[in-house]
């Protein structure tokens, strides 16, 4: 995610993860809320924290200049360029610090030991599949708060908050109860469909904007050996980054908020059955590759980008992550999910975009205000037209795109947005509570429903019974949308 990305987890979930974001890339499933929440319990001797340095105008968060500092970023669908650039700045800072920077896709195995100890780095990108679980770090007192950061002067202007600089949405992102803000997401992911412009024109077909027009978009595609679909069938959490802004515009953006909130029988909601069966189409008319379910984030994607199907289920790092096997006139483009009808409670356009790729910064951290400096820099123009230059997506700093020629992908996510307007969907479970969206909802239902093992009824029932039992467990933080 992607990378909240699922693996980019983002993907954005990140990729992302959004895979997300950030959010898309890790490989191995994530553990159990028991086994999160045991971990997140504590324990072992706390490091020692490094003095405060002089505030400064050039220093503001007052860096120990000497103080070393530790970055852990997750080794995701952005690959780790841009964010060794950073550090170079940091290292120009304060050349009398030095950094250790590493790139893992084993964030929750790597760093949850060293949580428990109290001696975690200082700055992380808590992305991908192995994600530590948000919700347990904030219940359990684990993150530093950010506001430090956010009412720190900007890189580029002395005058100006770094808050003041963040796209729409970020700093909310972060919260989980109101203030304070725990988490700075440094992505900014456009989820939903993905495909080859160059394969929808050679079949004659424009971009579906009901399901009819969908349905009848991958009986062209069968026709001519084409997939209408595929998806990351061993991480079916990437579905929803189509599935939830459609079911936002078929019942209106309060069905995922209910959702979130693990309000009773949110599940049971008409808009949510409606298009449960619409997807169980997909499966049953034979529109999904072949071997799907078996197919890691990469496979599916390379499958994809090979033409092997037309429609990708994915968040804007996907452009990043399979530059290698993308054909030059692919004409990637992005679009928001059909909906149903003219009955839908929103327009076509309905999207999900948010922030991807979460950085934390552990409140046991040696040199907090260090991982607090090293995100002032990354939140510069600078950096963030790195960022955008080097891996294809937006970052959260509100700019950063001129002068930049745009990629296809880019381009297609901007469009998208402009599209969109004020019909941008956020929903918070990937978050919030990533062990039941990740491995309840994802593997257990949803992949189990378009795999043919589940029908629509079966998994709804399914799923409502899982979320049933998260309200209820009494171990679990409950966050809702203020």
């Amino acid at each position: 995610m992607g990378s909240t990305s699922a693996e980019n987890d983002g993907k954005g979930v990140g990729r992302r993860d959004l895979i997300k974001r950030s959010a898309a890339l890790g490989l191995i499933s994530v553990p159990t809320m028991s086994f999160l929440s045991a971990c997140a319990s504590g324990g072992g001797d706390d490091q020692e924290k490094a003095e405060a340095g002089e505030k400064t105008a050039e220093n503001p968060l007052a860096v120990n200049e000497s103080a070393g500092m530790e970055f852990v970023l997750f080794d995701g669908g952005f690959g780790k360029e841009y964010a060794e650039d950073a550090v170079e700045l940091y290292e120009k800072a304060f050349p009398k610090a030095k950094v250790k920077f590493s790139a893992t896709q084993k964030i929750q195995s790597t760093l949850q030991p060293r949580f428990n100890g109290g001696n975690p780095p200082d700055l992380v990108d808590n992305s991908g599949a192995e994600q530590m679980d948000m919700g347990v770090l904030v219940g359990k007192k684990q993150l530093a708060d950010l506001t430090p950061l956010l009412d720190a002067p900007s890189y580029d202007d002395p005058n100006k908050k770094v808050r003041d600089t963040l796209r729409p949405g970020i700093v909310e992102m972060g919260q989980f109860d109101g203030d304070p803000v725990w988490i700075l997401y440094y992505a900014y992911t456009v989820y939903g469909n993905w495909y080859s412009q160059k394969a929808l024109d050679s079949l004659d077909a424009e971009y579906p904007q009901t399901w009819d027009e969908m349905l009848a978009v991958c009986e062209k595609a069968k026709k001519k050996g084409m997939a209408g679909w595929t998806y990351a069938g061993k991480y079916p959490y990437y579905i929803p980054f189509s599935m939830s802004p459609m079911i936002a515009k078929v019942g209106g953006a309060e069905v995922l908020k209910a959702i979130d909130n693990l309000e009773p029988n949110a599940w049971k909601h008409p808009a949510v059955k409606t298009v449960f069966e619409a997807w169980y189409e997909l499966y049953k008319k034979g529109y999904i590759l072949k071997g799907t379910p078996g197919l890691d984030h990469i496979q599916s994607q390379t499958a994809w980008a090979k033409g092997d199907a037309l429609f990708l289920p994915n968040g804007s790092w996907v452009e990043n992550e399979s530059a290698k096997v993308i054909p030059a006139d692919f004409g990637l483009t992005v679009s928001a999910p059909p909906g149903i009808d003219d009955n839908d409670k929103m327009p076509f356009g309905t999207i999900w975009a948010s922030g991807g790729e979460p950085f934390i910064v552990p409140v046991k951290a040696a040199n907090g205000a260090g991982g607090m400096e090293q995100l002032r820099i990354m939140l510069s123009e600078a950096s963030s037209k790195n960022f955008t230059s080097k891996v294809k997506s937006l970052s959260a700093y509100n700019g950063g795109t001129d002068g930049i020629e745009l990629t296809p992908g880019l381009k297609a996510g901007v469009a998208a947005l402009e599209l969109a307007g004020d019909n941008v969907v956020n929903p918070r479970m990937q978050d919030w509570y990533v062990q039941l969206q990740k491995e309840k909802i994802g593997v257990s239902c949803l992949g189990e429903m378009m795999a043919g093992r589940l029908t629509p009824a079966e998994t709804i029932k399914k799923i409502q019974g899982y979320a049933d039992e998260a309200a209820k467990d009494s171990s679990i933080k409950h966050y809702k949308h203020q």
